[in-house]
Order: structure tokens, then C-alpha cells, then sequence
């Protein structure tokens, strides 16, 4: 026998029996562990040793929470092996599709889809002008679809090509909103029997149009959206949020950890007082006090306050970040994976945090694809600088277009043990929610203005 074949046969006799991951509220228990059927192997994990090329790259576009999600898959030239990937950039899903089938796409066949990392460097100046949310998205795609092709072709989950678990399962965070200090008291208790330990709350400020606070729409039509303008002021908001912690602390003591996003809406010295007035209330963190345009603060503010601080998720270049890990001026980065390339360069970022005592928050929200999630998750469990994922409920229709979705359970998620990423794309049920409401965020956030009708940030 060859020692490769003996290697590949000794491997899945090893594997054949597996112990069962209990979560971490059954460990306390006491109970034992029990064992499961043997983890599916592909056909290819076992004979393919060969050579292997991209035999073609397309963009799905579905919509099945009504929202805009953008999904590359990579086929390759062994029969049945294929990857998948998020490149979700919701307010120009179009653009990205163009930029991965027009572009992407015949730069890639022919080429090795084990090749990941210089297949990254290769398309990411393949532009020339590089950088920005469209080629970040789009490479993304192609780059988690990679790293799904090769945990396939090995037989293994993404995590243990990363370095293996540094964790049983990944703690996250839920929403919590509401018009009134009462409603999101009433929220954050409700997400707490669920079981979570984090709740991010925000709170409706009357008569504007406040981030984060659950609004009723309804049906509206584009031309009259475009032409109204949402107000926004900043000062009623920096005074009532504090008060809003009080209130939360007073009723729900300690035990929960908050959080909160200003999402880059306010003034530079009004962020800076409010993280002054939040010290009380021993937030888990408070995001996005600036806007990217804005980081050359986080020096001052990292001298005035103890309030933790996460930034990040509009961040599309490494100088964007590198001073603010390095100075140890925040303390999660919360980078949006698909903007910045994928899960090749995110392992990189929470690698060089690790080195300065940052922890990883990647933004999680609905405008990540199932398939993002995933990658967000194998990533967290190797990750030993990992603080806590942003996290969402799939709704039934993404479970059925996504097969194989992160389980999310007792306020944690828990990754797929299937090989590469662990989830699929069913192609024909995507086709049934197609993309048909653009384009709304183009016209929520852009006409965001202040009364005297300047233009403001979202």
C-alpha cells in the first residue's frame, strides 16, 4: 500500500466515530457525551489527489428575507465539487454580480481553487484601482468558496484548516429595541429568556429617524420615498440614551451584558461626552462613536473614557484599522468580512489583534448571507482573541434556500461538522425570492438629513 492511500484510509477509520459537542449548558450538567453516526465524507475528500481548476464562477441573487443577498459559487473539475461564498454588499448587489460574472469569472477558470492565497493577491490587483465595498464583496465570494472547496476536498470543517476549535460554540448577541424605556426593558428580558448574555438595545427618539429602533414602514412607493427626507438630530439622542442605561441597569442589574451602536451619527465631541456618561452603566461596548472619516479621534477619546469601544464594519482598507489595533485604541473590531476580501484576510485581522488584546466582533446582521454566518462562525471558533458575534435568527424560507444554516441555540451559534463551510444553496427554491425592491437603501440612506435640510451620515 502507498503511503498516501494509507494516510487517506487511516483518516477515515479515524474519523468513523465521532464524540457529540455538547453545548455548554449540558456540560454543567454532568451529562456524558454521546456518540453520533459518522459525519458524511465526499466521495471526493477520498479520491481527490489530483490536479484541480475552476470550471466556472456565477453569482446567485436571492431575497428570501427580503433582503438583497448576493452568493458566489466556484465549480471546479471534479464532479460535484463546488463551493459557496458571500459577497452581500445589499446596496449594490447588482454591481457586485457584474463585477464577479464579468470580471472575476474569466480571470478564474482554468486557474487552481487550492491556490487561495495567491488567488486573492492575483484578483485583488487584477483592477489595478483596488480596495472599496464592490471588489471587497466580490472577491469575498470567491475567496469563502475556496476555503469551502478545500474543507471539502480534505473532508473536514473550515474551522480545523483555521487551527482547530478554540471554543465548543460561539456567544452572540441579539437586538433589543423599542419607543420607550419600558419597550426595550421589555425586549432585552425577552432575548434574555431566550438565553442570551449580550443584548445590543437601542431606543426610538420621537419625531426622528433613529438607527437601530424597529419602525413600521409598510409599503411605500419609490418615486415618493426619494422624495422624502428623513430628520435626524443628534443632541436629543446623546442625552436620552444614557438615561435609557440607567433605567436598563436599574431593572435588570448587571448580569447582562449591554451594548449599544451610535452607528457614526453624531458629532465628534458629542460621541466623546456620551462615552463619558455610559461609564456608569458598564457597557460591553459601544460602536461606532466615529465614522471612518473621523478615526484620528479615537486618540483623544481612548484617554477620556473606560467605556469599550468596537469600530470597524465600514472599513474596506488596512489603514483604516492597522493604528487603531496597533495603538490599542479599540478594544473589537467589528469588520464586515465580505467587505474586506473574505475570510483570507479576516484571519489575518484577528491574527494581528490578538498581538494588542483586541477581540474580534464581526457584524453579523441580516444583510449577511447565511453563507456569510457560516464563514463568521468557523472563524470565531479558532480565533482565541474571539469577544462575541453579532447574530440572527434565520427565517424558515433562508433555512430552506440555505440548507445547513449555523444552528443558533441558548444564545450561541454552533457550526456545521459537515466538510468546507457546512452549508449549501438550494439554485431553484433561491429563484422563487427573487430580488425586486431596488433600490431601498439608497433612498433610506441617502435623504437622512438634519432640519435645516443638510445631507447627514447614516
Amino acid at each position: 500500500m502507498h503511503r498516501r492511500d494509507w494516510l487517506i484510509s487511516g483518516g477515515a477509520a479515524a474519523g468513523a466515530w465521532r464524540f457529540h459537542v455538547q453545548a455548554p449548558s449540558a456540560r454543567l450538567t454532568g451529562q456524558e457525551p454521546q456518540r453520533e453516526a459518522p459525519i458524511p465524507r465526499t466521495p471526493a475528500a477520498l479520491r481527490g489527489t489530483g490536479p484541480l481548476k475552476i470550471t466556472d464562477v456565477k453569482t446567485i441573487l436571492t431575497a428570501p428575507a427580503k433582503i438583497r443577498l448576493v452568493v458566489v459559487k466556484v465549480t471546479t473539475s471534479e464532479p460535484g465539487l463546488y463551493g459557496l461564498g458571500c459577497a452581500t454588499f445589499t446596496q449594490r448587489a447588482r454591481v457586485v454580480k457584474t463585477a464577479v460574472d464579468e470580471f472575476l469569472r474569466p480571470f478564474l477558470i482554468g486557474k487552481d481553487p487550492l491556490a487561495i492565497e495567491d488567488l486573492w493577491q492575483s484578483c485583488f490587483v487584477s483592477s489595478y484601482w483596488r480596495n472599496g465595498p464592490v471588489l471587497g464583496n466580490a472577491l469575498s465570494g470567491v475567496d469563502m468558496a475556496l476555503w469551502d472547496i478545500l474543507g471539502k476536498r480534505t473532508g473536514v470543517p473550515v474551522y480545523q484548516l483555521l487551527g482547530g476549535k478554540c471554543r465548543q460554540a460561539v456567544d452572540t448577541y441579539r437586538h433589543a429595541s423599542g419607543g420607550s424605556f419600558k419597550e426595550v426593558e421589555d425586549s432585552v428580558r425577552k432575548a434574555i429568556e431566550a438565553g442570551w448574555r449580550h443584548v445590543r438595545a437601542q431606543i426610538a427618539v420621537e419625531g426622528l429617524a433613529t438607527y437601530g429602533a424597529a419602525a413600521n414602514r409598510g409599503a411605500v412607493d419609490a418615486t415618493a420615498e426619494n422624495a422624502r427626507a428623513e430628520i435626524w438630530e443628534p443632541r436629543k439622542y446623546t442625552r436620552i440614551v444614557p438615561r435609557m442605561f440607567e433605567h436598563l441597569r436599574s431593572v435588570l442589574g448587571d448580569d447582562v451584558e449591554l451594548l449599544h451602536d451610535t452607528h457614526e451619527r453624531i458629532p465628534p465631541i458629542l460621541a466623546m461626552q456620551l462615552c463619558r456618561d455610559l461609564e456608569p452603566y458598564k457597557l460591553f461596548f459601544l460602536e461606532d462613536p466615529f465614522s471612518p472619516e473621523d478615526v484620528g479621534y479615537f486618540e483623544k477619546l481612548r484617554a477620556l473614557t473606560s467605556t469599550p469601544l468596537a469600530m470597524g464594519e465600514l472599513f474596506n482598507n488596512p489603514n483604516e484599522w492597522l493604528n487603531l489595533v496597533s495603538g490599542r485604541l479599540i478594544d473589537f473590531i467589528r469588520i464586515h468580512m465580505s467587505q474586506i476580501g473574505g475570510l483570507t484576510p479576516a484571519r489575518k485581522v484577528a491574527a494581528l489583534c490578538e498581538f494588542f488584546a483586541v477581540r474580534t466582533a464581526w457584524h453579523g446582521p441580516g444583510d449577511v448571507s447565511p453563507v456569510g454566518h457560516a464563514a463568521n462562525v468557523h472563524l470565531d471558533l479558532a480565533t482565541p482573541n474571539f469577544g462575541v458575534q453579532e447574530a440572527r435568527l434565520f427565517s424558515q424560507e433562508e433555512q430552506d434556500v440555505f440548507p445547513g444554516c449555523p444552528e443558533l441555540k441558548d444564545g450561541y451559534y454552533y457550526a456545521s461538522e459537515r466538510a468546507g463551510l457546512g452549508i449549501d444553496l438550494d439554485e431553484k427554491l433561491a429563484e422563487r425570492f427573487p430580488i425586486t425592491d431596488d433600490p431601498p437603501f439608497d433612498m433610506r440612506w441617502g435623504n437622512l438629513r438634519r432640519r435645516d435640510g443638510a445631507i447627514t451620515k447614516p
